[in-house]
């Protein structure tokens, strides 16, 4: 019930066969899974009640970033999202403070510690550091990449969807897993470059030395130069019930949804109207969920415009202007309320509505995970950094950041260089964020059978010109830097290419040739599992998702070179014909009734870990405590993320409060990234009795 046996991209028929059980109850789960998505699996979503108020609480970034998700595996706690299930494993849920494992009387039993001098490290197997691998590789430069997960790939491997872009220097058109394959195959291939997985950095330390370790090795390595390239984590959001079971990040969402197959919801909703809170939307619609709605501040969403058509073409209501007041339930989201906002963003009286859901996705922004970089500055290590850990873009641009970093390494190498003011400017158009759309005026072309372009932005993205057979599609205004729309300029073969290969799903082709008068066929690219067949009537849309009519689908294509995406074949009316850009999948009215709001409680959660409230915090600063160490010792970002989680929202506080935050000193950070045994620093490998 809770495992996706069926999605349009992926396969899902891996029987679960590992035995372990949770709380002494048996289950199964998938060969290297983790725990949390095997609890998830078995419909567990509640992993421990906070020693605080015993509040349950469950996942939130499903990436090792916060420590919400902490479990008792085989007697030690563990974090449940960056843990595999092993066979036997006896996990449990904590209830209060984590029991720790008991070794007094055992006698450890010690292995050497390995040292390792490559001449790069880079910290992150994702689209980034695989680059830059490939790079620094091709050029002989001995390199060594870790990686906390168990397979190369980073955020690609979620990515269901075809990438932006050019296809030559980033694989625009290709899906982020199949690019995550690409990329990998083509690094194994280096006898200079060895990759290392479920490897967890620790530090920097002051010896110019990194801190590595697997389950039962730890590593010091000693590079010339490190490469950081760690991505992103989710930014939090402070409001009632943020805290509840079923409020996650959206990155969380996909880990669970399209690199574990787990079906977590059955009705979601989306809070930030970014890239990756509409983008996990539409993954959700592929997985089968519905979506109830999606709620951004700002007037219009931040993310690709064609991102958010998608959703409004599927049946998913978008509202902008709005802010989220609350989520409700009792052990978990059963509900959440938004209300409109003004133009200085406060509450507007009278326009709360509230929602049924069981899952709110947070998708507010991300931060770089940088803090390797800023260790290895502090200590004198030689530096550079790539993809989200550089700078928060898309994952196209992370891809030829990674190249770019490769350059500068091998400039600082003292390698000839010849491509870095090129590789700069790329990376430059590659980053920029959404510009302004274009008036969207769709008129259909002079010709029995023409592609219809409903691209209205300008994003970098050209591989429907690069596809076209005849040269019919060029750039408005062909700059030659990725940042035009499509013009089609004649004639069309119909060969349907451009619209099996646009990542926006904004291509359609309508094709007058073999209908009656007054009719045309459209063929329609369509990613979903369809509830329909040829011969059956579907509900046609704009490019806004509004209803021109029902069609009559005529043909389903499925064909190996269209990377599982079907074409849909409907006949409409001529007068519509151009104007049709999706199909329908979700009754988007019956999603617009509100319910009745629920009442909810006052306290707001900032620090997740040690459950500070947000009433506490404000105290605290009232009486002159605006020091961020102080308020550290006071058990704000005291817990096991180590403030990373609570951060922003503390300083988003204490600016509401008047404080000014740019004369204040960051918090200390811990010297280790992550809770480490102290007996793996000193090479025990294991403790018998």
């Amino acid at each position: 019930m809770h495992r996706i046996e069926n999605h349009p991209i992926l396969d899902g028929n891996i029987e679960p066969t590992i035995p372990f059980t949770y709380n002494g109850t048996a289950m199964k789960a998938r060969a290297g899974e983790m725990i949390s998505s095997a609890l998830f699996a078995n419909g567990i979503q509640r992993f421990r009640k906070h020693k605080k108020d015993s509040a349950w609480q469950g996942i939130f970034c499903a990436n090792g970033q916060c420590a919400q998700c902490l479990v008792i595996a085989d007697g030690a706690p563990v974090k449940a999202c960056i843990t595999p299930v092993k066979p036997g494993m006896e996990v449990a849920s904590i209830d209060g403070d984590p029991l720790l494992p008991e070794h007094i009387g055992r006698v450890p039993d010690f292995a050497s510690i390995q040292e390792l001098t490559p001449d790069v490290l880079i910290i992150g197997g994702g689209p980034a550091g695989l680059n830059a691998a490939l790079e620094l590789g091709n050029q002989g430069v001995t390199c060594l990449v870790l990686d906390d997960k168990e397979r190369p790939g980073g955020k690609l491997v979620l990515q269901t969807h075809q990438f932006f872009g050019s296809i030559a220097d980033c694989h625009a058109g290709t899906r982020g897993i199949h690019i995550a394959e690409k990329l990998f195959h083509k690094v194994e291939k280096l006898a200079t470059v060895t990759c290392m997985f479920n490897t967890l950095v620790l530090g920097v330390f002051k010896d110019k030395r990194v801190g590595a370790a697997t389950a039962d090795t730890y590593y010091l390595i000693t590079p010339k130069v490190l490469l950081s390239a760690c991505g992103a984590r989710e930014k939090a959001l402070a409001f009632p019930g943020a805290t509840l079971p079923g409020v996650y990040g959206a990155g969380a969402f996909q880990t669970l949804v399209n690199r574990d197959l787990v079906r977590t919801s059955k009705r979601i909703f989306v809070v930030g109207g970014g890239n990756v809170g509409l983008i996990a939307g539409y993954h959700a619609i592929q997985a089968g969920m519905t979506v109830v709605g999606v709620t951004e501040v700002m007037p219009k969403c931040s993310g690709y415009y064609v991102h958010s058509s998608k959703l409004q073409r599927l049946g998913v209501p978008i509202y902008t202007g709005h802010t989220v007041i609350a989520a409700s339930g009792r052990d978990r989201v059963e509900s959440i309320t938004i209300a409109q906002t003004d133009a200085g963003f406060n509450e507007v009286p009278g326009t709360r509505k509230t929602f049924a859901c069981d899952t709110v996705l947070i998708a507010v922004g991300l931060s770089p995970v940088d803090e390797f970089h800023q260790q290895a500055q502090r200590f004198g290590l030689p530096a550079f950094s790539a993809g989200d850990a550089r700078e928060i873009a898309e994952a196209s641009a992370a891809m030829f950041g990674g190249k770019l970093a490769a350059m500068e390494i091998l400039q600082h190498l003292g390698h000839p260089v010849t491509l870095l003011d090129e590789y700069k400017e790329k990376q430059r158009l590659l980053s920029l964020r959404p510009q302004a759309c274009k008036p969207y005026r769709p008129e259909p072309a002079d010709s029995p059978v023409f592609p219809m372009l409903h691209c209205v932005e300008e994003i970098p993205c050209n591989p429907c010109i690069t596809v076209c057979p005849s040269n019919s599609l060029r750039l408005a205004q062909d700059r030659g830097d990725l940042l035009d729309t499509p013009l089609f300029d004649g004639p069309c073969v119909g060969c349907n290419k451009c619209v099996q290969i646009c990542p926006g799903l904004a291509i359609t082709l309508v094709d007058k040739r073999k209908t009656q008068p007054g009719f045309a066929a459209v063929t329609i690219p369509f990613e979903i599992i369809p509830a329909f067949a040829v011969g059956d009537r579907v509900p046609v849309v704009d490019i806004d998702g509004n209803l021109l009519e029902h069609g009559d689908v005529l043909a389903i294509t499925d064909k190996k070179w269209q990377d599982s995406r079907l074409l849909v074949t409907v006949r409409v009316s001529e007068n519509n014909a151009h104007r049709c850009v999706g199909i329908r999948v979700q009754d988007v009215n019956a999603l617009k009734q509100p319910i009745e709001e629920p009442q909810i409680a006052d306290d707001m959660i900032i620090c997740r870990c040690e459950h500070v409230t947000a009433g506490e915090i404000r105290a605290m600063v009232r009486s002159g405590i605006t020091d961020l160490n102080q308020l550290k010792a006071l058990r704000v970002g005291m817990g096991a993320c180590g403030g990373r989680t609570c951060y922003d929202l503390v300083m988003r506080l204490l600016r509401a409060e008047g404080v000014d935050t740019s004369a204040l000193e960051k918090p200390k950070s811990r010297p280790l990234y992550s809770e480490t045994p102290l007996a793996m620093f000193a090479g025990v490998k294991e403790i018998t009795s």
